[in-house]
């Protein structure tokens, strides 16, 4: 699945204007690059389910907008996003990449992953996916774009 959305963000992030593609174009073509139908099903819903997120009041916690915020990871949480994805949370909300809004929805994106164990490199691009689709994060996603192709040399965090 989370090659399809890659796929997807990789073909049209950089489309000049608004994408409306019908959702049975978009699974021929994406039946054509070789993907399974069910794995493009979920990838189709886990974008749906991003796009709700902007919009949804059943997750308080994306309604309170406090200053500054404390995350604390539960259990099963842990076990997909080890201390390095954690603390590269923390390390985007300090340089103001992301906010506790979007720290959640970025956690809620990863969580829906059908992945046992999450990188730091599936992190980042779910944080730009995320920050893309996000209304006023254009500046926060020009940061992630740095932070993810710009290799420096040291720790950032």
């Amino acid at each position: 699945m989370f090659d399809i959305l890659m796929y997807l963000f990789e073909n049209y992030i950089h489309s000049e204007s608004e994408i409306y593609v019908e959702q049975s174009e978009l699974t021929d073509e994406l039946l054509r690059a070789g993907f399974n139908r069910s794995e493009i099903y979920k990838a189709l819903d886990w974008l749906e389910q991003l796009a709700e997120l902007q919009h949804c009041d059943e997750l308080p916690y994306l309604n309170n907008k406090p200053a500054q915020s404390v995350r604390v990871y539960t259990e099963s949480e842990c076990s997909k996003l080890d201390v390095t994805c954690r603390g590269f949370l923390l390390f985007l909300e300090q340089i103001s990449v992301i906010d506790g809004e979007t720290r959640e929805m970025v956690i809620d994106r990863l969580l829906d992953l059908d992945k046992v164990f999450i990188g730091l490199d599936d992190l980042k691009w779910v944080v730009l996916m995320v920050l893309f689709n996000v209304p006023g994060k254009e500046q926060a996603y020009a940061q992630m774009e740095d932070l993810l192709f710009d290799e420096p040399s040291g720790l950032l965090h």
